[in-house]
């Protein structure tokens, strides 16, 4: 475990570029960072992850000049990045010709997933390393993402080069939008709520087309599975069954987790990855409390949507 301070941060820049692997914090989740320039680092993040290698990885960049060597601004683009960046939001991109990504973190694609974090630590790394990292949450792929060191060194103990301590403050994955069409489409929900991106275009989000070419990652259904059965909606809990309430549903119970017993969307988010963690260990069958499908509750309820397929 390495400390976030100026020593921990050279010690993982020094590993990245290396070709190694590091977790670290960001502002929505734990990070396995890779430099996303090598095929063979990259090749590192999906085999720590046991990730499918059609599922391309978000590239993180310290600022936007850097995200413009390696993809192509539309207007609508360039307005999303002025608003939201650094921040919880990705876009998809067509290639630049400048562009160092390498094909293993697109998945073999012409575009390019680009994020610019603001938590600090992140940024201090990108900084530290001088190159963009490829890093996909920090968890095996499927399962529920990590919020803590704790979770990361849970997951990957012995599998990765280092971890960076620190905590993170969304607690939800970026929201995706592909700007590759006529009209940017939204692949994925997450910390930036779709309101909001839709009052800086002036515009309604297109949905990504069914069938389409996975161009983002968490774009698979059965995704953030937890190993235990969920059952959502829940009106109540059934004998068996573990509850992860919002908005104090659920009678009190000492087999329950509360998102958020105020019913507050951005506290739900924040817990949500740790308390489907804490209920799976020990639970097989988890009954969800309905959650509203509107702010954040639609990205929350992506996730749990996912997270129930078998």
């Amino acid at each position: 475990m390495l400390g976030a301070d100026a020593a921990g941060i050279a010690a993982a820049a020094q590993i990245l570029r290396a070709g190694g692997l590091v977790a670290f914090p960001t502002e929505t989740v734990f990070g396995l960072g890779a430099d996303a320039t090598s095929n063979e680092a990259v090749a590192k993040i999906y085999a720590a992850k046991g990730r499918p290698s059609f599922n391309p990885l978000i590239a993180h960049v310290p600022d936007r000049a850097a995200a413009e060597k390696q993809g192509l601004f539309s207007a609508q683009a360039a307005k999303l990045a002025e608003a939201f960046w650094p921040g919880p939001l990705t876009l998809v991109l067509p290639l630049a010709p400048t562009a160092t990504v390498c094909d293993l973190a697109r998945a073999g694609l012409d575009s390019v997933a680009l994020r610019v974090p603001s938590h600090p630590v992140a940024r201090r790394l990108l900084a530290a390393a001088g190159l963009p990292l490829a890093a996909p949450s920090a968890n095996p792929s499927g399962r529920v993402s990590a919020v803590t060191a704790a979770h990361v060194r849970e997951d990957f103990d012995g599998r990765i080069d280092a971890i960076i301590d620190g905590a993170v403050a969304v607690g939800l994955e970026s929201t995706i939008i592909s700007c590759l069409g006529e009209k940017p489409a939204l692949l994925r929900p997450g910390g930036v709520p779709r309101a909001a991106i839709e009052a800086v275009l002036g515009e309604k989000l297109a949905e990504a087309e069914s069938g389409a070419a996975i161009r983002a990652p968490g774009m698979l259904a059965a995704h953030y599975a937890p190993r235990a059965r969920l059952r959502l909606n829940a009106k109540r809990l059934e004998p068996g069954e573990a509850g992860l309430d919002f908005g104090a549903h659920f009678p009190a119970a000492t087999n329950a987790l509360d998102l958020s017993p105020k019913g507050d969307l951005v506290e739900a988010a924040a817990h949500l990855f740790g308390y489907l963690r804490q209920l799976d260990a020990h639970y097989s069958a988890i009954a969800v409390a309905p959650i509203p499908e509107e702010g954040l509750g639609e990205a929350i309820n992506d996730r749990l949507r996912r997270a129930a397929v078998r």
